[in-house]
């Protein structure tokens, strides 16, 4: 049965109650204090301090503070008045039995609506937190549409001055091609004012020479040989191999595949629809996105291949371009994917587009081993090596890779 604490001492004024309760010896960690706004109890065994207040107090407003042994209550009371005693006298068992429960039963009802206000709290929080981070992802969309919309004005600024150039170069040209006629017409009309004096004269150029006699005679001459045309032939073009181990029917088709794609125009772009037909070039925007490689404008880079890609999607170089503007962005697969793609169109395999495939390769393998593939990066590095056989580059990385398989990389 615990022991009930006597020894305790109260003040008051009109608005607050001060309380101390002796702690008796007993650590902090042992003290249990539940409170209500009638009722008040601090246990810490073997001793119990329980009181069922004079008025109700403030519960929400009121403090306790436990140090230097003792235990500090600062009430706050409902109603401003000097009360008569700390505590309610002459109160039987059951009646202290009913505010006890009574006291518990409230205080779960408040630990009840502690919680369903932390709840909505937390609601709130959390939707907060959501409306901010769709306000940020609005502001990003916003920021990227904006970018997107500069790049789009000042590529069409471009072609704007590329189609002025072009028009200046073709007066020019022009220009140049009509002094050029201008030339050709003058020069005809010296030679027929040549001929025409040269019809006037009624006999051929004579030579007076000696005869053995001693006589001067003359010769006739014959007129100047008048100006003909010469008809050149070249001769075909010679293979150092025998023809039936020759490449003329691979090459053959290779050039026509080249030539039917540059044909292979698709004008239906709707990212183009504002431009004028002749703006709409896949070799301009080729160069466009040499240019921003170069500047180390990757995103925009890949952004003007794309387009080229859209009117022709037949020019392996575009692909090969874009696949090296993936890898400097750290798109592994999709430098792969475009790699392939170029690889696939740089058939049939001959001299012209060797050079074009140990690219492909070369950009494969790397992004391969970027991805840890190291078997797979290697084997295009093989592919590399049977194209250009004396680049020692490219001896050098595929052994590296070789070191890497194998597990011989020595430590850096």
């Amino acid at each position: 049965m615990p022991l009930i604490v006597k020894d305790y001492s109260w003040t008051q004024t009109e608005a607050l109650v001060y309380i101390n309760v002796p702690l008796k010896g007993v650590t902090v960690g042992k003290v249990d204090i539940f409170s209500t706004d009638e009722y008040l109890k601090v246990n810490f065994p073997p001793f119990l301090f329980e009181v069922i207040l004079y008025a109700p107090i403030d519960d929400n407003k009121s403090v306790a503070k436990i140090g230097n042994g003792v235990v500090i209550f600062t009430l706050y009371k409902k109603e401003e008045s000097i009360w008569e005693n700390l505590a309610l006298m002459n109160v039987d068992k059951e009646t202290l039995q009913e505010k006890r429960e009574h006291a518990v039963l409230k205080a779960q009802e408040k630990a009840v609506a502690d919680a369903e206000a932390k709840a909505i709290k937390k609601r709130e929080d959390e939707k907060y937190a959501l409306e901010t981070m769709m306000k940020l992802e609005d502001e990003e969309r916003k920021r990227i549409e904006e970018k997107k919309e500069w790049e789009r004005r000042r590529a069409t600024e471009e072609l704007e001055l590329w189609k002025e150039k072009q028009r200046k170069e073709e007066e020019e040209k022009k220009a140049q091609q009509r002094r050029e006629i201008q030339k050709l017409e003058n020069e005809k009309k010296k030679k027929n004012e040549t001929k025409t004096h040269s019809k006037s004269v009624p006999e051929c150029p004579r030579k007076r020479t000696m005869t053995k006699t001693g006589k001067s005679e003359e010769i006739s001459l014959p007129a100047p040989r008048s100006a003909g045309n010469i008809k050149i032939q070249f001769t075909p073009r010679v293979f150092p191999t025998a023809l039936r181990e020759s490449r003329v029917a691979e090459e053959e088709a290779w050039l026509k595949k080249q030539a039917d794609a540059r044909r292979a125009v698709n004008v239906d772009v709707s990212e183009l629809k504002d431009l004028k037909e002749e703006e709409r070039n896949p070799d301009w925007l080729k160069e466009k996105g040499k240019k921003l490689f170069a500047t180390q404008n990757y995103l925009a880079a890949v952004n003007a291949y794309n387009l080229a890609i859209q009117l022709n999607h037949k020019l392996p170089i575009l692909y090969l371009n874009r696949a090296a503007c993936h890898l400097k962005l750290r798109n592994l697969h999709k430098a792969i994917e475009d790699s392939s793609k170029a690889l696939d169109l740089l058939t049939p395999p001959v001299a012209d587009n060797a050079d074009a495939r140990a690219k492909a390769h070369i950009r494969r393998g790397t992004a391969f081993c970027e991805l840890e593939l190291y078997a797979e990066g290697l084997q295009d590095y093989q592919a590399a090596l049977k194209i250009d056989p004396l680049n020692e580059t490219i001896h050098a990385d595929a052994e590296k890779i070789r070191e890497i398989i194998q597990g011989t990389v020595p430590d850096s």
